[in-house]
C-alpha cells in the first residue's frame, strides 16, 4: 500500500485506472479558489464569467501514482463539483456534469504510458444539466446517467441519435420539497439486466431498454430518507457464480431522519440512522430485512472487500450532508465527513466541512491528505496463508475457461480458494457508482510444485453479471486475498 500523499481539497472521486497506468488515480476538484499546485508550463485558465477566479493558474485535478507516491497536475476547464462518472470498457474514465459551467460537460481521461495524457472536455455534450446525478455502466458498454438536481429523467453516453432525455417518474415522486433527498440515487445493475433504482425511501426494478417499471418495491421500513442530503450508502453484494442460483442482494445503510436538514439549518442536529436494509432481488416478492450498524452514521462509505466483507467507514453521527455540529471520521485517524472518499485499495481521502478553504484556527480544518486503511486480512499473522498470483491471462472472455497460478506457503484446501473480479468504481457523496464484485466459477485446483498451485476458472457467464471492461482479479485463500492483477474482460 502506498504511503498517503498530500493532495488538494475537494477530492471528488476515486477510481482505479486500467493497466496502461497501473496504480494511478485521477482526482478532479471543484473549481473554487486557488489550489496549492500550479499548472505545468505556466498554463492558466482564463474565464471572464467565472464566479470565483477569472484567471487561475493552479491545478484542480491530479494524477496520483500509488506505487511511486507521486502526482502530477492535470488541466480541467469546467466545474466538476458534485459530478458523476464511470469507466468505459477501454479504460477511459468518463465524468459527467457538475456545477455552473460544468453542469452539461462531458470529460474523458484516457490512460497513457507517458506524461502527456490529460482531460478532454466537451462543455455542452449532455442533453441537460447533471448536478448530483448517478451513473451505471451497462452490459453493452454504454453509460446510463440518471437524475440530478430537479432532473426527473435519464440519458445515455454515448447518446447516439437521441436528442432528448427520457422521463423517469420515480425521481419526481421521490423528491421532498426543497430538501429533495433523492439526489445521487443508488443504481445497481442486476443479473437479469434490469436496474435497481433507489431514491429517498423507495426503489423500483427498471427496464431501461423499454423505459418501463418492472416492479415497484416496498418502501424501506422507517420511512427515513437515505439519499442526498440525508446521504446513506449502498452496495450490491458479491455475485457468486458458484451458487446453484445467482443471488442478487442489495444493502442500503445509514442516512438521516426525515426533516433533519431543516432542523440542522436552525441549529438542531438529530442523531443519524443506524439501520441497514437488505433486499434479495431473487425473491418473487422482495422485501426489506432490517439490520443494525455498530454505530449510526450519515455520509458513510460502503465498500465490497475482496474477501467478501463490506467495509463501512467515514461519516458523521449527527446532522446531514452539509450541516452537522461536529465531524467524526468514523474508523479513521482524521475526521472524514463531507466529500470524503474511499476506494478499493483502501484509500481514504479528503474532507472539507467549510464553505471555503479553512486550514487553521478551527477544530476540523480542510484536509488534503490520503490515508491507507489496512483491513484485518493484511495483518502479518496471515502471511503463511496469503496467496500470491504468479500468472494470469491479461484478457479473459465470457464463458471461457482460463487458469490462474498462485503461490501460498501453507495451502489449506481447494474448498477455501476463490477467484474474484472487482470493478473500478467512481466514488462520491458516499456512493461508489459501478461498484461490483463477481466470484467466478472454479474448476479443479492442482499442485504445480512446492507451494505453487493452479486453479481453473470460468469467465463470467454474461455481460449482465459483469459488464465488459477492466477488473481487479484477486485470488482468495482461507479468507485472505492476494494482491490484485488487472485483467480485461471482453
Amino acid at each position: 500500500m502506498a504511503t498517503p500523499a498530500i493532495l488538494h481539497r475537494h477530492l471528488r472521486h476515486a477510481h482505479a485506472a486500467p493497466p496502461q497506468q497501473q496504480g494511478n488515480h485521477v482526482r478532479p476538484h471543484r473549481l473554487w479558489g486557488l489550489q496549492h499546485l500550479p499548472l505545468p508550463g505556466g498554463k492558466c485558465r482564463e474565464d471572464p464569467n467565472d464566479t470565483a477566479l477569472q484567471r487561475d493558474c493552479t491545478a484542480h485535478s491530479v494524477l496520483y501514482d500509488l506505487g511511486q507516491n507521486t502526482f502530477r497536475p492535470l488541466t480541467i476547464q469546467t466545474d466538476p463539483w458534485c459530478s458523476s462518472g464511470a469507466v468505459l470498457p477501454d479504460g477511459t474514465l468518463v465524468q459527467t456534469g457538475g456545477h455552473n459551467d460544468g453542469d452539461r460537460s462531458l470529460r474523458t481521461f484516457s490512460p497513457c504510458n507517458d506524461e502527456k495524457c490529460d482531460w478532454n472536455e466537451e462543455p455542452n455534450y449532455l442533453l441537460t444539466r447533471r448536478w448530483y446525478a448517478s451513473n451505471q455502466i451497462l452490459p453493452d458498454g454504454r453509460i446510463i446517467i440518471v437524475g440530478g438536481r430537479r432532473q426527473y429523467n435519464y440519458e445515455f453516453y454515448p447518446r447516439g441519435s437521441s436528442s432528448s432525455t427520457i422521463w423517469l417518474e420515480h425521481l419526481r415522486q421521490t423528491r421532498d420539497q426543497r430538501i429533495e433527498n433523492n439526489l445521487y440515487p443508488f443504481l445497481h445493475l442486476l443479473p437479469d439486466g434490469n436496474l435497481f433504482i433507489f431514491a429517498n425511501t423507495k426503489a423500483i426494478l427498471f427496464d431501461y431498454k423499454r423505459n418501463a417499471v418492472v416492479k415497484e418495491l416496498p418502501e424501506i421500513p422507517g420511512q427515513d430518507p437515505r439519499n442526498y442530503p440525508s446521504t446513506g450508502s449502498s452496495v450490491l453484494l458479491p455475485l457468486d457464480e458458484n451458487q446453484p442460483f445467482l443471488q442478487a442482494e442489495i444493502v442500503v445503510c445509514g442516512g438521516a431522519p426525515r426533516g433533519s436538514f431543516v432542523l440542522a439549518e436552525n441549529g438542531t442536529f438529530q442523531k443519524t440512522l443506524g439501520t441497514c436494509g437488505r433486499i434479495n432481488m431473487n425473491h418473487a416478492n422482495p422485501n426489506w430485512v432490517m439490520e443494525y450498524m455498530p454505530v449510526p452514521r450519515a455520509m458513510g462509505d460502503m465498500l465490497n472487500l475482496p474477501d467478501g466483507d463490506v467495509l463501512i467507514l467515514n461519516g458523521v453521527g449527527l446532522g446531514t450532508a452539509g450541516l452537522w455540529p461536529s465531524q467524526l471520521g468514523r474508523g479513521c485517524t482524521i475526521p472524514r465527513p463531507f466529500w470524503s472518499r474511499t476506494a478499493v485499495f483502501v484509500l481514504v481521502g479528503g474532507s472539507n466541512p467549510h464553505v471555503g478553504y479553512n486550514f487553521t484556527g478551527v477544530d476540523y480544518p480542510t484536509d488534503l491528505s490520503l490515508e491507507a486503511f489496512s483491513p484485518p486480512y493484511l495483518a502479518r499473522d496471515y502471511e503463511t496463508v496469503r496467496p500470491r498470483i504468479v500468472s494470469v491471462h491479461e484478457n479473459i472472455g465470457y464463458r471461457e475457461q482460463f487458469s490462474v497460478a498462485f503461490a501460498v506457503p501453507e495451502y489449506v484446501h481447494s474448498s477455501v480458494v476463490s477467484v474474484t473480479l472487482v470493478a473500478p468504481s467512481f466514488t462520491t457523496h458516499s456512493f461508489a457508482m459501478n461498484q461490483r464484485m463477481v466470484v467466478m466459477k472454479l474448476g479443479e485446483v492442482r499442485e504445480l510444485s512446492l507451494d505453487k498451485y493452479e486453479v481453473a476458472v470460468m469467465g463470467p457467464s454474461a455481460e449482465k453479471i459483469a459488464p465488459p471492461g477492466y477488473y481487479l482479479l484477486f485470488v482468495v485463500h482461507a479468507d485472505i486475498p492476494s494482491s490484485a492483477m488487472w485483467v480485461k474482460l471482453q
